[in-house]
């Protein structure tokens, strides 16, 4: 229940107090006095959007603060998930700065948007003159049936089926396409993947081989070298050693004469024995060396194959080939997982399929064993409303699909006149009468819902006397079991108020500014009154306006 609005610095309104009756608090004023400012303003602590455009002075912020109070309404939950400190008598604040920036409070705790519209749904319900446009929209009609039904739960627990149902269905159709694309590409894959495999590649073995080639390429030249090379140490005569070793006895002769001499031996006995060791080892290099045909052979048609692949795979060696090989293994792997993944998902689909239609079955059905009686309950209000021939009837079918709402389509159908058959009540029924279709259905769902306030933006209008009167005490009558806030222009509907606020516009020698304010008895009288003679109160109509308000008190 809305306790108090307070609005400063938006639009017309430099600064305004509102504090609703907990019954039926009425709003008038004179058409253009800002009647309608005062729900935008209000539309803002219910999650509206707003710019800078909405500050009267563009120096200043704009703040507007609604104090709710929440304890009957089963909020603990949601004020937990948001991380909001729980307070019977909440505070929502949104502010705009000049630059245009804004900021939402909930109990002085900052929070999104999103949070503050999620919270104001459940606290508030604006109808407006646009909304009685949604009685043709299927999904608004079918929530109006579900409110009868009781289909809340079943109705949350479906739109968390349809979501999950749908981000499955996103999930699979992108996996199809994927999986027929690489259905295309896995032969040939594997194809590669077979090649790469079959060639039996090593780490390694390029340089390898190359290296071979190069040993076998030139076998001839080197054995030449390495003989020669061999003769030089050894051959009788003045071989490399023999005459090192000749060296080495010239020195020791004199080594024990020159201080040098001992260091000189050691380097001439280090050298032979270095030299001794290398000319082993070019032996050892030269027996090992021979022309080898067939080896070569081999050796060249494997570097060919390797290169071969190097050139085919558009790489620089066989390093970067053994990475492609594991690149076209992971893809062959991921088709062959992705044609898994796409099983489990066609499972895990079907079984939100088969919640989804158990839910909606659930669903529709519940609705249709309402239809009869929400039927005969509006077009009994109807009646009542100055219609005697009125008739409402609610035509369902299967929409032959999931949707957001269940798989029903309905739609609303209407007759004023006892020999016209009932028809789509958006082609047949004039403003006034979808008005009265409108308040007729919202005082029916209100009473089937747990929701604090309703606002009506005269659901009265394209009505007089007697009718006005009626609709004066169905708005009464809800009063009585939750709070409603209604702006109209008709005297009988503002006689039923427990509040009354008048809305007019005050002019400054440099802007117009619209106020706000709480009637007296006496001034409400006047305001009656003037409702019913106009601009210009007579006494008669000062009498009326005293009539209809004691009669409405009784």
């Amino acid at each position: 229940m809305l306790l108090k609005l307070n609005v400063r610095n938006y639009a017309l309104i430099r600064e305004l107090d509102l504090e609703p009756d907990k019954g039926l608090t009425i709003v008038t004023g004179e058409t253009g006095a800002g009647k309608s400012i005062l729900l935008g303003a209000l539309s803002l602590v219910l999650g509206a959007r707003a710019d800078s455009a909405v500050l009267l002075d563009k120096e200043d912020k704009c703040i507007v603060e609604g104090t709710f109070r929440v304890e009957s309404y089963d909020l603990e939950e949601f004020f937990n998930v948001n991380n909001i400190d729980y307070d019977p008598l909440t505070t929502v604040r949104r502010e705009i700065s000049p630059a245009g920036k804004s900021r939402a409070f909930v109990n002085d705790t900052p929070v999104t948007l999103n949070v503050v519209k999620e919270l104001g749904d459940r606290l508030i319900d604006i109808h407006s003159q646009h909304q009685t446009l949604m009685l043709h929209d299927n999904s608004f009609q079918l929530g109006v049936i579900d409110s009868f039904a009781g289909n809340d739960s079943l109705r949350e627990e479906y739109r968390r089926c349809y979501s999950a149902y749908r981000k499955l269905g996103r999930e699979l159709e992108d996996i199809r396409e994927k999986a027929e694309k690489n259905r295309a590409d896995l032969e040939y894959y594997k194809f590669q993947l077979s090649q790469l495999e079959e060639a039996g590649l090593k780490i390694g073995e390029q340089s390898e081989l190359e290296s071979e080639q190069e040993i076998l390429s030139h076998s001839e030249e080197i054995k030449t070298a390495l003989t020669r090379s061999s003769e030089l140490f050894s051959a009788e005569g003045h071989s490399i050693l023999s005459m090192l070793r000749e060296v080495r006895s010239n020195l020791a002769r004199i080594r024990s004469f020159l201080p040098q001499g001992e260091s000189m031996l050691a380097r001439t006995e280090s050298s032979l024995i270095e030299l001794d060791d290398l000319m082993s080892e070019i032996d050892r290099l030269s027996s090992s060396v021979d022309a080898d045909p067939g080896r070569l052979a081999y050796v060249n048609a494997r570097l060919d194959t390797l290169y071969a692949l190097i050139q085919k795979h558009r790489v620089k060696d066989l390093d970067a080939l053994l990475e492609k090989r594991e690149e076209i293994r992971i893809i062959v792997g991921s088709i062959n997982s992705g044609d898994e993944r796409l099983r489990e998902l066609e499972k895990l689909h079907q079984v939100e399929h088969d919640k989804l239609l158990a839910l909606s079955t659930q669903i529709s059905g519940k609705r249709k064993a309402v239809i009869p009686e929400t039927e005969r309950q509006v077009t009994e209000l109807l009646r009542q409303l100055g219609m005697p021939n009125a008739r409402f009837a609610i035509e369902m079918k299967n929409s032959g699909d999931f949707t957001p709402s269940g798989t029903d389509q309905a739609d609303f159908l209407f007759s004023a006149n006892r020999q016209v058959p009932p028809d789509n009540l958006s082609r047949i029924a004039s403003g006034g009468e979808l008005s009265r279709v409108m308040l007729s259905l919202k005082s029916l769902i209100t009473r089937n819902n747990n929701l604090p306030t309703i606002i009506f933006d005269e659901i009265d209008s394209g009505v007089s006397g007697e009718v006005a009167d009626k609709v004066g005490q169905i708005l009464s009558s809800m009063g009585r079991y939750m709070q409603v806030i209604n702006i109209t222009h008709l005297p009988q509907v503002a006689s039923r108020g427990s509040r009354h606020y008048h809305v007019y516009k005050s002019d400054t020698e440099d802007s117009t500014i619209t106020r706000v304010r709480l009637l007296s008895d006496d001034e409400r009288v006047m305001e009656v009154a003037r409702l019913l003679s106009g601009s210009e109160v007579t006494g008669i109509a000062v009498e009326n306006a005293r009539e209809l308000l004691k009669s409405a008190s009784n």
